[in-house]
């Protein structure tokens, strides 16, 4: 069962990637209506998943982050394997298409 981890530095996220195989990356804000409405698929998903870990980050708060990783809109998911980036995703996704995104 894994758990969102709200990150709120770089070296945070640094050290969850090194120390974590899989990582999907939450991009989101307070103030998005779609975010708000995935934040409970996201959190439904990491109850069910097992073998990634999930980092969610407020684009506001972590403007550099959001910058490094080429957010443009949100929400937007990045995915890593390895420290590596696979895949990157914007805009909301219901919970089947969530589980078929990060196979």
């Amino acid at each position: 069962m894994s758990k969102v981890n709200l990150i709120t530095s770089e070296a945070a996220l640094k050290e969850l990637i090194a120390n974590n195989k899989k990582v999907l990356i939450d991009f989101k804000a307070d103030w998005c209506g779609p975010c708000k409405m995935f934040h409970p698929i996201l959190e439904d998903f990491a109850t069910k998943s097992s073998g990634i870990t999930i980092a969610q980050i407020d684009v506001d708060k972590n403007p550099e982050l959001a910058s490094k990783y080429n957010v443009m809109s949100i929400p937007s998911l990045r995915l890593l394997e390895n420290g590596h980036l696979v895949k990157e995703s914007s805009g909301f996704m219901p919970l089947a298409q969530l589980e078929d995104w990060v196979k």
